[in-house]
């Protein structure tokens, strides 16, 4: 592992700043025909003056996407609302992309509005995670004048402090979760977050970034070893749900109660959004 010390191979550049991680150049060859058609559905179903960027995050851009296996991940930032017709319009494009390219397993598009993202309340949620982690794909890149970031504690905290409070949402769509498919597409999504959640709460010790889940859950395991075989086990769960079919009611009744008093104790929660007149 690398030393806390040291930036090099750790996403960050030589003054200790997030390195935007992906780009289209990546894109591995056989989903180059995936998100060229992204592009051209995008300009479909969205009039131009409703969609004013359109980025890539995740595997693809990052180059390391497994055919059969990876899903398609994208975020569009929107000139207002998003509103039910971008919804639909964004669910329609999921589907047909999804429906076109064995070589996905699912789209799955964040919309949100570009005076939102660029406001005070994302600087260190979305506002980090489109200007490092999301490749631009189409429009102009409205992260481009933010200042730059570095792995601080404020970022951890206003990216995953508030675990505590989505926990008993994710304990009740677990028990409300009928089918194996849904079960197993809860438990991609859940652990994802909490191997991402625990990496992010030793990230301004570590000093650095990684999107790699397998790396992040053996960065959390080098503080905090008692915990590091259920971070480990919730890495694996995330690549391939389905042969971990009893691991999510363990982890929601073990690993993340911890996780989210530990969070707390450690970076604080994160700011609630501002309540509306």
């Amino acid at each position: 592992m690398t030393t806390s010390g040291d930036s090099r191979g750790k996403g960050l550049d030589q003054d200790g700043f997030f390195v935007r991680e992906g780009s289209l150049a990546r894109v591995p060859a056989p989903f180059a025909p995936v998100v060229a058609e992204l592009t051209a559905r995008l300009a479909t179903r969205f009039a131009p003056d409703r969609l004013v960027s359109s980025y890539l995050y995740g595997s693809i851009p990052r180059g390391t996407a497994v055919p059969g296996v990876s899903d398609l991940d994208a975020l569009l930032v929107l000139r207002t609302g998003p509103g039910d017709a971008d919804r639909a319009a964004a669910r329609a494009v999921e589907a047909e992309l999804d429906a076109a390219f064995p070589q996905i397993d699912g789209a799955g598009f964040l919309l949100i509005a570009e005076d939102r993202l660029l406001g005070d309340q994302e600087r260190y949620d979305m506002a980090w995670f489109v200007a490092c982690l999301c490749t631009p794909l189409g429009g102009p890149d409205v992260t481009a004048a933010l200042p730059r970031y570095r792995p601080t504690s404020l970022l951890a905290r206003e990216t995953n402090g508030d675990l505590h409070r989505r926990l008993p949402g994710m304990r009740e769509r677990a028990a409300a979760a009928a089918t194996r498919e849904e079960r197993d597409r809860l438990t991609r999504g859940i652990t994802r977050n909490l191997v991402r959640t625990g990496f992010t709460l030793v990230m301004p010790r570590w000093g650095g970034w990684t999107s790699d889940l397998a790396e992040s859950a053996e960065v959390f395991a080098h503080y905090y070893p008692a915990h590091a075989d259920q971070m480990r086990a919730a890495a694996r769960a995330a690549r391939h749900p389905a042969a971990y079919p009893d691991l999510l009611d363990d982890l929601l009744n073990g690993l993340a109660p911890w996780l989210a008093d530990t969070y707390l104790a450690v970076h604080g929660a994160k700011a609630l959004p501002p309540q509306g007149p």
